[in-house]
């Protein structure tokens, strides 16, 4: 939330200010609106948030580098051998498209949560520690507007996070190597146009993939007093389950895990399209957010605010 919100929210405080004749005449709908705008124009500002950008955005440029020096920009065979990430990275001196797959084959299993986590985990801890929680609640926003706000701004941030690995994949793919129609997974080809709406899809799917564990995030930092605790807590909540996930013991519970499904995505890439994992992924994800969204709501609208 900006300074100004939180001094309006001051002022309110204060006995005998109330809330103000120009806040009363706005309606719900844009009270709601303009609070999200807030909060996605103030999270998107900080230098932290503008730091995790920058380290995604150099993800996809070391791979890049990385392949051309390996390679000479030599090209390779046709894809196959493997799924996800080997298998892209294989085709990105073919062409430079698929390094917009490879690079979020290699962040969404840890860059692309942690950043997200960062921000989810934050999202009220990190007010309540700031001690502006109470003056956000005093103004005219209500809990239940505020805890949204914070979800659609985590959400926001999933997308624009997912949108920079794939805009700067793109980008060093078509400096450094060579673009075209683009081989399938199945073995067809497709349009270089069509490659790239699947791209766009590609990510459109990433980012919805991270919205489960965005609503985590939102649930812990509904319990944490600290905005550091409860990034950590994400963190490591992350990485617990990661591990969980490659346990082969453990295997009757994988399909009920977060990341389970994250690298579905790569069925986009076929020839025809295999929706049934993306599906399950999207349902998964869907579930968490009911569970812990629920969960974070029924937290933040009994918490005491005014220790």
């Amino acid at each position: 939330m900006s300074r100004a919100d939180v001094q309006d929210g001051a002022a309110a405080a204060e006995p005998g200010s109330g809330p103000g004749p120009v806040v009363k005449e706005r309606g719900r709908p844009l009270r709601t609106l303009g609070l999200f705008r807030s909060e996605l124009v103030t999270t998107l500002r900080r230098w932290r948030t503008l730091a995790l950008l920058g380290v995604l955005a150099a993800v996809p440029v070391l791979i890049g580098i990385a392949v051309k020096i390996e390679t000479g920009g030599d090209g390779g065979g046709p894809p196959g051998g493997g799924e996800g990430g080997p298998a892209f990275i294989s085709q990105v001196t073919n062409n430079g498209l698929f390094l917009v797959f490879a690079a979020l084959a290699a962040t969404l299993p840890v860059f692309l949560p942690m950043a997200v986590g960062v921000v989810a985990g934050d999202a009220i801890a990190g007010e309540a520690s700031a001690g502006t929680l109470r003056y956000l609640l005093v103004a005219p926003a209500g809990r239940t507007r505020l805890l949204l706000a914070k979800y659609v701004t985590a959400l926001a941030f999933c997308l624009v996070a997912t949108l920079a690995v794939a805009a700067s994949a793109l980008a060093v793919g078509a400096l450094l190597f060579p673009l075209g129609d683009v081989t399938t997974i199945s073995g067809t080809t497709i349009s270089f146009t069509d490659g790239l709406v699947r791209a766009g899809l590609v990510a459109v799917v990433v980012a919805a993939s991270l919205a489960g564990f965005a609503a985590v995030g939102l649930f812990v930092s509904t319990l944490a007093g600290s905005g550091i605790a409860a990034m950590a807590a994400t963190v490591g909540l992350l990485i617990t389950v990661q591990i969980l996930d490659t346990i082969p013991q453990l295997d009757e519970i994988h399909p009920y895990l977060f990341p389970h499904y994250w690298l579905s995505f790569s069925d986009l890439l076929r020839e025809p399209v295999f929706w049934d994992e993306v599906q399950k992924n999207l349902g998964l994800q869907a579930l968490y957010v009911a569970v812990f969204g629920s969960a974070a709501w029924a937290r933040f609208t009994t918490k005491d605010v005014t220790a």
